[in-house]
């Protein structure tokens, strides 16, 4: 049985990418703030972290960002995961960040689940835990993987109101 440790990224700054005007995708660019800069170098020399196989991580430049600094400290290797990017607040990919708002509330009052109300084509829970998963299950057969994601793909492996902290850990067992 394999056991993820999966660690949501650390503190991120979004002044570079709105300043550009950057929407949709583009608001994922955001980088580290300097104090998340330091919370991925003080989880990296987390002792629960040493003997892990590989470092898996989304994509979205906050957790690979998270992920780099970790696997430098611990000499584990990195790889991205494309299906663990973050929850997906409208799936064409044309919402401007002052939906965001709009968005993430429909999604999270309808606990994720999509039906014949929804106004806008958020990524349902059920798609979310589905793509971790799918990525979890191409490394389920090494002992130990450190997964660094985001918060919302982190709920899918317990309650749809499970929030995380940045650089916060939650262990779980896959097989």
């Amino acid at each position: 049985m394999a056991k993820f440790i999966l660690i949501r990224h650390a503190e991120p700054r979004y002044d570079e990418v709105d300043g550009r005007g950057y929407f949709g995708m583009g608001h994922e660019l955001g980088r580290l703030t300097s104090n998340g800069e330091l919370q991925a170098q003080r989880r990296g020399h987390d002792e629960s972290l040493l003997g892990a196989d590989i470092i898996i991580s989304s994509p979205y430049t906050r957790a690979l960002q998270t992920a780099a600094t970790i696997s430098r400290i611990t000499g584990i290797k990195l790889t991205v995961e494309n299906d663990l990017h973050e929850w997906m607040p409208d799936t064409t990919h044309q919402y401007k960040i002052d939906d965001f708002t709009k968005l993430y509330h429909e999604y999270r009052e309808s606990k994720g689940i999509r039906n014949e109300h929804t106004k806008y084509p958020w990524e349902s829970y059920d798609a979310l835990k589905k793509r971790l998963f799918g990525v979890l299950d191409q490394y389920k057969h090494l002992k130990k993987v450190i997964v660094v994601c985001h918060g919302l793909i982190m709920s899918t492996t317990g309650d749809f109101e499970d929030l995380f902290d940045f650089v916060e850990t939650k262990t779980i067992e896959y097989n």
